[in-house]
């Protein structure tokens, strides 16, 4: 029998409000439809995230930027840092997952994933790459409490274009010069210049941006056991943080896609006591000559218990269903142990954000 769309909507709505304990037809239709856009806008681009990282036979690289921020329409600057991993397709074409960091303009303490396909010319006999890239970003700002007295945590979508001019070195080593424009729905737009340190994780067999590279044959991931130890900060103005542990058991389903089942303690960080069940999907790979370094990215429900608060009205609480979005390496140093460092972003629904850095040891069987 197939079900009703707004029979599955309403179901999904009521289950919201009696985890988040509201109450009124029209406040649990808005949390339900709310929180399932939120998560089908995050999957679909975890999908194509995943699809950057699973290119097949291409190279990879890796960037880290720092530079300056400043924001349109007013005299508010602030530092700004990034990472980067890029995917080549062709001579010309590439995509693009990165983790921005906008600092903090007053009123807004903003980051948040891009990803961006890219246009590129080569020149100087390949010394010096062109290029132009376009893609939606999906914002987290920490922001001053429509209701006065407080913050909040805003979520949004925006779209960013670039503009870089790298540089490639002879020995895998790389520098761009980066300009980012960011217009953002309901949130300020940006304009910032980054300088960025790069690293061609494959090995080159000519100069200038590499289209390459040893496909991968296996699974990267048969069944992998991790403990995690790490720290939780909480978006806030003032970044309570506190230790956090996790565990997770994690499970390859195929080349590049694993599935991972964990349990997250976020500590006391003064606003959230948060204890609770993450299931997530990923895309991953491995990278390098030696294929001992493995890059992923996850997506996925998290299902938690928050002790240090009860919910306000309309808002939620108490027991909250949450989105975890995560960004993962892992170095192989033996046949059966690794070592990973993981930074999630719990995305919630009641002004209580927080990313949980994290450092394990796993072990593969």
């Amino acid at each position: 029998m197939s079900s009703n769309p707004a029979q599955t909507t309403g179901a999904f709505s009521r289950a919201m409000c009696a985890r988040e304990q509201l109450t009124g037809d029209d406040a649990c239709k808005k949390v339900g439809l709310t929180r399932l856009r939120e998560g089908n806008d995050m999957l679909r681009t975890f999908l194509v995230l995943a699809l950057v990282l699973a290119g097949a036979a291409q190279a990879q690289e890796l960037t880290l930027f720092a530079g300056g921020l400043k924001e349109s329409g007013a005299n508010r600057s602030s530092p700004v840092w990034a990472f980067e991993y890029q995917q080549p397709f062709s001579e010309n074409l590439a995509a693009s997952f990165s983790w921005l960091n906008e600092g903090h303009v007053p009123g807004h303490h903003r980051d948040g994933q891009s990803i961006q396909v890219w246009g590129r010319t080569n020149v100087l006999d390949r010394r010096l790459s062109l290029a132009a890239g376009l893609g939606p970003y999906r914002y987290f700002d920490t922001t001053v409490s429509s209701a006065g007295g407080g913050y909040a945590n805003t979520h949004g979508w925006g779209t960013v274009g670039s503009l870089a001019a790298t540089y490639y070195t002879d020995r895998r080593w790389l520098y761009q010069l980066r300009f980012n424009r960011i217009v953002a729905r309901n949130s300020i737009d940006t304009s910032s210049l980054m300088f960025g340190l790069g690293y061609q994780l494959e090995p080159v067999s000519e100069r200038g941006p590499q289209v390459s590279a040893p496909r991968q044959l296996g699974k990267t991931t048969n069944n992998e056991v991790t403990a995690f130890l790490g720290q939780t900060i909480v978006n806030s103005y003032y970044s309570e943080r506190d230790t956090a542990r996790a565990l997770e058991y994690r499970h390859g389903l195929g080349r590049y896609v694993d599935v991972t089942l964990g349990v997250l303690n976020e500590g006391d960080a003064r606003l959230v006591r948060r204890t609770g069940i993450t299931a997530q999907i990923w895309g991953v790979r491995e990278v390098l000559a030696s294929d001992r370094l493995v890059l992923g990215i996850g997506y996925g429900p998290y299902l938690a218990v928050d002790r240090y608060r009860s919910p306000l009205s309309g808002e939620g609480g108490g027991s909250a269903f949450s989105w975890i979005f995560t960004a993962t390496a892992a170095f192989r140093l033996s046949q059966h142990w690794n070592a990973r460092v993981s930074w999630n972003r719990i995305n919630t629904n009641y002004n209580r954000d927080t990313d949980v850095i994290l450092f394990g040891a796993g072990y593969r069987f």
